[in-house]
């Protein structure tokens, strides 16, 4: 950031920084966000456009995969038989011809 223009801040919401300082100084902004869990809202106009803060972690635990996959809708027997015949259509080895060959 320009040691001349503090970016303002605001409380419970983060620091409130214009479009054209996010973009001329956009690295330095994703560092703090790294480093200190900053947040900005960008101004454009005046008025808050976006926000740039810490990304939220989601974890999905395999237990969690496989209860997904028990609430999904199993499919009927004529399906997966399509399904077995396509896959085995598919995972043949490909054998190429001989040119030379007649």
């Amino acid at each position: 950031m320009p040691k001349h223009r503090k970016p303002r801040h605001i409380r419970d919401v983060g620091f409130r920084v214009s479009a054209t300082e996010a973009a001329k100084n956009f690295g330095h902004l994703v560092d703090r966000v790294r480093e200190e869990h900053a947040t900005y809202i960008v101004e454009r106009g005046g008025k808050p456009v976006a926000q740039i803060g810490p990304a939220v972690g989601q974890s999905f635990s395999m237990a969690d995969f496989k209860a997904l996959v028990r609430r999904l809708p199993t499919g009927g027997s004529e399906y997966l038989d399509a399904v077995e015949r396509a896959a085995a259509r598919h995972n043949r080895p490909r054998v190429r011809r001989n040119p030379w060959g007649r």
